[in-house]
């Protein structure tokens, strides 16, 4: 799914756009045991208690492309014949309406998932019917294209509040407020199937998970059978690591710097062209990127080497997981934040044997908001 997909789905999750009438739940408590079902009418809620509901559940469809939010594939096989995919085909086939398996699908969450605390798990039905898109990209309410049916999991810690003083305006008094028990936006989650080319995909579903560093594999590994990339922020690290561990005495700040900026031009090329589908840079392309650099040819041969170890020769990686577009210089005592357009004001320098990082600074230098001078 793109981004434009994903945003489409995303407006379903309004009172006066969503087809989604019940919402089933699982409350689940630190021993891993059942507390509570639930089978909730939206109907009969308050219209303020079914925005929040449905904002929860959207709150399954945020987060960046790559990050948060991960395609996942299912293998041929899978689809023919496969348990994990049946169970998930015969909860949106029923609406969650066939009690067994939303029970199977509960028992296969809890028995699994390493999450600490209590927590909620929110399954909800809908169906979109998809208004028609002509070539010039103007949608047309009254025509359709089809109608596409699916079910959204999300997961949300329940976090019990801290004691507060309150304040009674009719009675013009202070109280202690109670304790209470507050459902928290989803950790993780699920739409199935996907949203690809503004159509149903079986072989697809679109995974959630808040913490770009950890994915809990454990629960894709129950719930779809597959193998999830590399968390971002472990991306990020591994990536890191191979400059420093592959390069050697050609990992100076000018190579670290040009490197940072070309992938960040890319994707602001990228986004200028309005790209639909993400951008993603392969192991050449690294090797390219290296190589405009001006880094020794024996140590791009090293990095292309350590990519294959750490990532796989045929991986491709989303730039937006590797760099920051801000630029940031950090020593063990010091951390500097440089505009990353302005990368030239900064530079490294060995003076009477001491190393040294400059800033180029004219005007408007301030410490702690205080303007100052520099003196000559």
């Amino acid at each position: 799914m793109n981004e434009k997909e994903i945003a489409e789905i995303r407006r379903r999750f309004r009172g006066d756009k969503s087809n989604i009438n019940h919402i089933r739940g699982c409350y689940v408590n630190e021993k891993r045991e059942i507390i509570s079902q639930f089978d909730q009418a939206l109907s009969m809620m308050p219209q303020e208690e079914t925005e929040n509901m449905l904002g929860v559940l959207k709150r399954t469809l945020s987060g960046t492309l790559g990050k948060n939010l991960i395609d996942i594939s299912f293998a041929t096989q899978q689809v023919v014949d496969s348990d994990e995919h049946r169970l998930l085909m015969a909860l949106r086939d029923s609406a969650l309406k066939e009690e067994e398996m939303v029970q199977v699908f509960f028992q296969r969450v809890i028995e699994t998932l390493a999450l600490e605390g209590n927590y909620l798990i929110l399954l909800a039905y809908d169906t979109y019917d998809i208004p028609f898109r002509s070539r010039d990209g103007e949608t047309q309410k009254d025509a359709s294209s089809e109608v596409y049916s699916y079910i959204l999991c999300s997961i949300c810690p329940v976090k019990m509040t801290k004691p507060v003083l309150s304040y009674d305006v009719p009675q013009n008094t202070f109280h202690n407020r109670d304790v209470d028990w507050i459902v928290a936006p989803p950790e993780l989650g699920f739409l199935f199937p996907a949203f690809d080319d503004r159509s149903a995909n079986i072989y697809n579903a679109l995974y959630y998970s808040r913490n770009i560093e950890e994915n809990h594999q454990e629960f894709v590994d129950t719930v779809f059978r597959t193998e999830l990339p590399m968390p971002a922020a472990v991306q990020k690290e591994t990536f890191q690591g191979l400059l420093a561990e592959t390069l050697e005495e050609d990992c100076s700040l000018d190579v670290v710097q040009a490197v940072n900026e070309q992938l960040c031009s890319m994707m602001e090329e990228h986004k200028a062209n309005k790209e639909e589908e993400p951008l993603v840079i392969s192991r050449g392309t690294v090797k390219r990127v290296l190589e405009s650099c001006g880094v020794a040819e024996e140590h791009v041969a090293a990095f292309e080497e350590k990519y294959e170890s750490e990532f796989g020769a045929e991986t491709e990686l989303r730039p937006v997981n590797l760099v920051e577009k801000q630029f940031e210089v950090r020593t063990p005592d010091v951390t500097i934040q440089v505009n990353p357009e302005r990368g030239d004001l900064i530079e490294t320098r060995v003076i009477d044997g001491k190393r040294y990082i400059l800033i180029h600074a004219e005007a408007g230098v301030e410490v702690n908001g205080v303007p100052v001078r520099i003196l000559s």
